[in-house]
C-alpha cells in the first residue's frame, strides 16, 4: 500500500495569477491542488498600483478589482485572497491608511526597481523608509512583503561566490529597515540565502519568510548543468550550503518563522528575444514538491512526526500570521508517481517545472 497522509487545504501566500485568459486556468491549477486561498502578486499589466477602483490614481489596477477578479476565477472555492498593494512612486501614506481601514488593504509589495518580472514600477526602499508608507503600514498593522535583493549591482556583485544580491539586502537593508520600524510586519518573499535564514531566525516573531519549493530542492549547478532555463527565477537558485539552510528552517520541529509561498510563475513564452523570462510555474503539483522537497531534507513523512512538520509549514505558519480563516475540507498526498501534464490556454503553453526539468513527480494528490 501507498504511503499516504491527510492535510487540510491550504493557501499559497505568495503566488502569480496573471490577468486576462491567464487568470481562470492558473487559478483552476491552484484550486485543483486544493488551495483555500491565495495572496496574490500584484505585479500584473498594469500593476495593481491603487486599493480602491474608483481612486484616480495613473493607470493602475486596483487592489478591490483584481480581488474580485480572482475570486471569480475561483468559482467561489477560495476563502480568501489577499492581494497586496505595489510600493510605486505614487503610493501615498493616505493610501495605506484608508486602504487598512477599509479592511481591504492586508498587505503591500515592495519591488527593487527593475529586479524582477514586471518590477520596472518599484521605487528603492529609502524613498518608503522616508515619505511616511511604512510608518503609516507600522502603525495600520498592514505587512510588508518583500523582494529581498539589492537592486543596481554590478555583475561581479549581484551573482558572485563571496556575496550576491539576497545577502547584500539582508545584510546592509533589512537591519535597518527593522530598526527604523521596529513593530512593522515583515515578510522576506522566496528567500534563498542563509544569510537570509539566519536573519529571520534572529529577527522579532512578527518577522517571517516564505520558501519556494524550487529553492528547497534544486541549487545553481542544477540551472547551469545542460542551461535548464524552466528552473531560472528570481532571486536565482543559489549554492548547496543555501538550500540545505533553507531545509533546516523548513523542517525544524520548532519552525514558527517560515512558511510556504510557492512563486509560482506562468509564462506562456519561457524564452524570448529579450533573454529568458524569470520564474518556475509550480500550479498544480506545489504540495507534491514540497513533500519531495521534505524527503529530500531527510524528514519521513511515514511517521506523525513527519507529517506534522510538514502541515506546519504548509499549512498552519503562514495562514496564522496573515490571520486567514481554518478550513475545514482536507486533501490526501500519496507516494504515487504522477505525470505532469503542461497547461494549454488557448494556442499557447505554460510547461510546470517538474515537466521543464524532465523529472518524475514521486508524489501525488489522491483522486476522490
Amino acid at each position: 500500500m501507498a504511503l499516504e497522509f491527510t492535510l487540510p487545504h491550504w493557501y499559497d501566500l505568495h503566488t502569480h495569477f496573471r490577468q486576462d485568459d491567464t487568470l481562470p486556468a492558473t487559478v483552476g491549477d491552484h484550486v485543483a491542488m486544493n488551495c483555500a486561498g491565495a495572496l496574490a502578486m500584484p505585479n500584473t499589466a498594469p500593476p495593481v498600483g491603487k486599493v480602491f477602483a474608483a481612486d484616480e490614481v495613473a493607470n493602475y489596477k486596483s487592489v478591490e478589482q483584481y480581488r474580485a477578479e480572482i475570486i471569480a476565477a475561483s468559482q467561489g472555492v477560495f476563502r480568501e485572497v489577499i492581494v497586496p498593494l505595489y510600493l510605486t512612486r505614487d503610493t501615498t501614506p493616505d493610501m495605506i491608511e484608508k486602504g487598512a481601514a477599509s479592511d481591504l488593504l492586508k498587505a503591500c509589495k515592495y519591488y527593487p526597481p527593475h529586479g524582477t518580472t514586471g518590477a520596472e514600477f518599484g521605487a528603492p526602499l529609502t524613498h518608503f523608509m522616508e515619505n511616511g508608507v511604512f510608518q503609516a503600514m507600522q502603525e495600520a498593522g498592514v505587512t510588508l512583503c518583500l523582494h529581498g535583493e539589492e537592486h543596481g549591482l554590478a555583475p561581479e556583485r549581484y551573482f558572485d561566490r563571496g556575496e550576491n544580491a539576497e545577502e547584500i539586502f539582508y545584510r546592509e537593508r533589512m537591519p535597518r529597515l527593522v530598526d527604523s520600524f521596529p513593530e512593522l510586519r515583515l515578510v522576506g518573499e522566496h528567500l534563498t540565502t542563509k544569510v537570509g535564514v539566519d536573519f529571520i531566525l534572529d529577527a522579532p516573531a512578527h518577522v517571517k519568510a516564505n520558501i519556494t519549493p524550487q529553492h528547497l530542492i534544486y541549487t545553481v549547478g542544477n540551472l547551469l548543468n545542460g542551461l535548464k532555463y524552466h528552473l531560472y527565477c528570481l532571486p536565482l537558485v543559489k549554492f548547496d550550503a543555501d538550500r540545505a539552510a533553507l531545509r533546516a528552517a523548513a523542517t525544524a520541529l520548532d519552525n514558527s518563522k517560515f512558511f510556504a509561498g510557492t512563486d509560482s510563475a506562468p509564462h506562456t513564452r519561457k524564452t524570448t528575444p529579450c533573454g529568458c523570462a524569470a520564474g518556475c510555474y509550480t500550479g498544480r503539483v506545489a504540495p507534491q514538491l514540497y513533500a519531495q522537497a521534505f524527503e529530500m531534507a531527510g524528514v519521513d513523512l511515514s511517521t506523525k512526526a513527519g507529517q506534522t512538520v510538514f502541515e506546519n509549514f504548509l499549512c498552519t505558519i503562514g495562514r496564522e500570521f496573515y490571520s486567514l480563516p481554518q478550513p475545514t475540507e482536507s486533501f490526501i498526498l500519496e507516494r504515487q508517481p504522477e505525470k505532469v501534464l503542461p497547461l494549454q490556454i488557448g494556442d499557447q503553453t505554460i510547461i510546470p517545472l517538474p515537466l521543464g526539468m524532465e523529472t518524475e513527480l514521486p508524489w501525488r494528490i489522491k483522486p476522490r
